[in-house]
């Protein structure tokens, strides 16, 4: 393992920060040209749950004269920036632990990155497509009816919209979180088993929180997400113990058992949307009541 005094990890963290705002810096710029597109990405949400709702004109408010600026050319951009950035950041954060790893370990650094920046942008679209219009919508509609005229302030909306991107994102790397405390040895998976219920009851509470109806359908919409992440995690730390020790995983073993967890699953998920009064049809959202 390399040996690295206190004043030289400061030094290589200093550099990894660098080299990681530098290429958020070079996908803002890139962000920039497409400014326009991006914001009506993040528009369309709002316009099709104001559409649903029957709010015209389906439009946000403008409060202050730079808001528009502020957010199409400026906090838009930055979060672009960092969704497309998110394999070079993560690339050089694996850049600053992989001095303290055994030469065996940093062949990790590959799938490392691919999974990482693939589970964050994974979660964000399912923040997109999903939990944002979801609640949009349900937030929204609550005053309908009742006098209140839905008016949403531009820079409200976008607060809303990049908590929900952001937060999403980072709850789906769960997996990489765990194989991380395992690869550095703070943790294990027989210690992440055994204290799984607790794990469970957070995100449970967590989906409870963010979930926009009150029915167990969407509550479990958005919790299965987030324990399955949780249980590939261990899954990936579990592996990574076995390849310490030499050992092999019995994989046909294991897909047996997932292809039968699979077959009691879909007849569950199937009964559970007809109970409450949900169909599939292949449009968006493709899921309705």
């Amino acid at each position: 393992m390399a040996q690295m005094s206190f004043l030289e990890h400061l030094e290589e963290l200093r550099k990894r920060i660098i080299l990681a705002v530098g290429g958020v810096g070079v996908a803002f710029f890139v962000s920039l040209i497409f400014s326009d597109e991006l914001w009506q990405v993040v528009f369309e949400p709002a316009h099709a749950a104001l559409v649903h709702l029957g709010v015209n004109p389906p439009t946000l408010k403008l409060i202050s004269p730079m808001d528009s600026f502020q957010i199409m050319w400026m906090k838009l951009p930055i979060l672009a920036a960092v969704f497309l950035s998110s394999p070079w950041i993560l690339y050089q954060v694996w850049a600053f632990i992989a001095p303290g790893l055994y030469k065996r370990e940093r062949r990790y650094a590959a799938p490392f990155v691919l999974f990482s920046a693939g589970l964050f942008i994974v979660g964000g679209f399912f923040a997109y497509f999903v939990a944002f219009r979801y609640g949009l919508e349900f937030l929204l509609g609550l005053g309908i009816g009742k006098g209140i005229d839905p008016s949403i302030n531009i820079t409200e909306y976008y607060d809303l919209f990049v908590d929900v991107m952001l937060g999403v994102g980072i709850i789906f790397e769960i997996p990489v979180l765990l194989f991380l405390l395992t690869l550095i040895r703070v943790a294990s998976p027989s210690f992440l088993v055994r204290h799984s219920r607790y794990a469970i009851l957070i995100i449970v509470i967590l989906a409870a929180i963010i979930t926009p109806t009150g029915d167990v359908f969407n509550l479990a919409l958005f919790a299965t997400p987030m324990i399955i992440l949780f249980y590939v995690g261990i899954f990936a730390s579990y592996i990574l113990v076995l390849k310490r020790e030499k050992r092999r995983f019995p994989w046909g073993t294991f897909f047996k058992v997932l292809a039968i967890v699979v077959a009691v699953l879909i007849p569950i998920v199937w009964y559970a949307a007809r109970y409450y009064g949900y169909h599939i049809e292949f449009r968006w959202p493709f899921l309705f009541k």
